[in-house]
Order: C-alpha cells, then structure tokens, then sequence
C-alpha cells in the first residue's frame, strides 16, 4: 500500500508528535509499505529530500512558539503534483493546520481516504492566542469538528481523548491507538560508569538524587510546579534535570534562581532522540506536572528505560503508571513529597513494590503493534472507500 502521512512538525523538529510519526512510519515500511512524508518546511524553500516532501512555510510563532505554516499554490506545485502522481492510496493527516489541507485536496482529487492522528488538547493551548478560557474551547471545539467531520476514521492515543471529541459532537468513527514506543528507546540501558560520566559533564554532585524532566520547555507543561515542590522540601540532596527546550527556558532559568535552585536545576538542552536513554537512566525518578498530556509517551519511555515516574495524576495515564508498581500520581504537594521520598529512599508506603521497580509498558506497545494497529484501520477505511466509491486500496484483500 502507499501511504502518505501529512504533519506540520517532523525532522529537524523533536517533539512527540515527531516521535509517533517517525514509529509509525518504521513500523509501516517493516510491514511491506511504501511511506511518503509531506510536511512544512523550515524554511521558505520546497524541497524533497528521501521520502520527505517539505512545502516552503512561514514562521506562525505569534500563533504558537516555534510553529510554521506550510503555504504553496496546491495547483501548480511541482512537489505537490509528484505526490499526486505518486497516486497514494490513503492519507493519514497528523496536523489540523495548513498540512491537512493539502492532504484534504489530494484527497478529494484522487478519491481516497483520510485517517487522520487527533494529538494534541488544544483547549490547554488556547492562551496563546485568546484569553478567555471558555471562548477558546468552544473555537477549539468547532474547529476541530469542522477538520475532522472531512476524514474517514480518527485515531486517538487514550480514552480522554476519544471522549473529549464526542463532547465537541463529533460522530465520525474514532479509534483508540496508544503510540509504540521504538526499540531503539527502550533497550539501550548504559552501565555505572557511563552514568557517572554523563553526571559529571552535566556537574551533577554525586551525591544527589536527580529528578529528571523530559520534555518541550512551554507553558502548558507546568514545569514550575515541579521547581516549587522542590523549593518547599526538607530535603536537599536534589538535582532537577531539564532535557528539552522551548520558549519557557529562560523565564523557567529565573525562576529557578528566584526559588533558590539555581545550582538544583540543570538545563540540558536538547538531545537527539537516540541519545536520549541515557538522560531517563542517568535519573532515579522521571517527573512530570504537565496538565496537557494526550497519552504521556515521555512517562512511557521513561518506564522503557526502567526509572520510575512520578507525574500529576492525568486519565492519559491511568493506563501508563500502576500505582506502587512502576511510580506514582500525585494531586497535592503532600502527595508528592510521602511518593517522592517513597520512590527515592525505597521505604515507607510509597515504596515501589519489590521486584517492580521501573516495570515498563507492556511488550505488546511497541511501534510494530502500533504500525499494525493503524494498518487494520487504513484497510477498513479502504474497504468503505470500495463499496461507497468503487475505489479500494492497491494492497486491500
């Protein structure tokens, strides 16, 4: 089968979007088919570079920190007409935005069908551009609908997800399909040694526990929440470890050194996503306060890696962290200091269960699973194409 996928956001770009694109394509190629990309550019220049089409774009940072959109004229774009004689025989749309119009046009003029990937919670975004938190959930809710009624199936990563659309009266078929985690995440574990090289570059003490934080630096992920827990613990014998970046960072550095952390919270920056095993291991317990998370694949990889996590309690994932098992959610500040201490001095009550400690996600959750998962869905969107247009896909039984 040929597949195109559409998304604002791919290489050089790191976020998980970026991640469940890239595990989904590896998984569907390892399954026989053959994957195109289409997606914006960094720049204001069209190029395809391998299987990946970039459409010239520009800069929508007053809409979202880092954001771009992708614009050309769809008729005469020769990277546009390509595709089309590529003749895929489905879409699967990652982006509600100016991407998924392009795939909506490709579509409509080879009569195939879109799947398309709902990730995000818009409605914890909206103080980018509307204040007013009400007004901007019921923008959220009609745009969405509007995109989405367009596809034949969407796929959501939980349950508060699929939920959340049914309440913004959407009716078309949605598919819950958690992202696999890639292999080249999960079993690389490093040794001893390789630790303390990578705490010592990072001028970690030896002797403090460290926090580690995965993640894009911005608002919606509460980070700050995390820094004033630390700031109001007895103990200090704590390192923060920040992997990420985004427009939060330097606000996120002064307020570090308004509470009083600034050597207990370590910036390190972006790290490319093979490298990016040794930062969970390099951790004694992965934390998270985001109030955003559609499915917490960075709590998932952390798990994959074997540290614990202990993450504001969120319904994305109550399928993720077993609570006494492989960490804990926390509500209060109360609850995070009795887990904390549990999951650090492995005592007490919050004690990680023997023999569970950092159990991971289960087998079955890795990217092929994913790419199979998706696979079935594509062919029964195909197979409703058939019989409502007479078109089915190249590869469909």
């Amino acid at each position: 089968m040929k597949i195109l996928i559409t998304t604002e956001w791919y290489d050089p770009v790191i976020n998980g979007v970026v991640v469940s694109i890239e595990n989904l394509a590896k998984g569907l190629e390892e399954l026989g088919h053959e994957v195109r990309i289409l997606t914006a550019s960094p720049s204001r220049r069209s190029a395809t570079k391998g299987n990946v089409t970039y459409i010239s774009s520009v800069n929508a940072a007053r809409v979202y920190p880092g954001a771009r959109v992708a614009f050309t004229s769809l008729r005469v774009s020769k990277h546009i007409r390509e595709l089309i004689r590529w003749k895929p025989d489905i879409i699967h749309s990652q982006s509600e935005f100016s991407t998924f119009y392009m795939a909506h046009y490709i579509a409509v003029l080879l009569d195939i069908p879109i799947v398309h990937t709902y990730h995000t919670v818009y409605e914890d975004y909206t103080h980018y551009f509307i204040p007013n938190k009400r007004l901007g959930r019921a923008m959220v809710s009609k745009f969405s609908k509007r995109v989405l009624d367009r596809t034949a199936c969407v796929v959501v990563p939980t349950e508060k997800v699929k939920a959340m659309l049914r309440g913004y009266g959407l009716s078309t078929d949605i598919e819950v399909v958690p992202t696999g985690l890639d292999a080249d995440v999960a079993p690389k574990h490093i040794g001893d040694v390789e630790k303390r090289s990578l705490r010592s570059s990072l001028k970690i003490p030896e002797e403090n526990k460290i926090l580690v934080a995965i993640g894009r630096l911005a608002k919606e992920k509460n980070l700050e929440e995390i820094m004033f827990f630390m700031s109001k613990l007895p103990r200090k014998d704590l390192t923060l470890l920040v992997v990420g970046d985004g427009p939060r960072r330097e606000s996120l550095r002064a307020y570090a050194g308004a509470l009083g952390l600034p050597r207990q919270v370590v910036f390190a920056g972006m790290v490319k996503h093979s490298e990016i095993s040794s930062y969970y291991q390099v951790g004694d317990v992965f934390v998270s306060a985001s109030r955003s998370e559609t499915q917490g694949l960075s709590t998932l990889e952390a798990l994959a890696n074997g540290v614990p996590a202990l993450c504001r309690k969120d319904p994305s994932l109550d399928h993720v962290i077993q609570n006494g098992v492989n960490g804990w959610q926390y509500e209060s500040f109360e609850e995070f200091k009795d887990q904390l201490d549990g999951l650090l001095d492995k005592k007490g009550p919050f004690q990680i269960r023997a023999n569970a400690s950092g159990k991971g996600p289960d087998k079955s959750n890795s990217y092929l699973d994913f790419a199979r998962s998706v696979e079935a869905i594509y062919f029964k969107c195909c197979r409703t194409a058939k019989e409502d247009i007479g078109y089915g896909c190249s590869s469909d039984a």
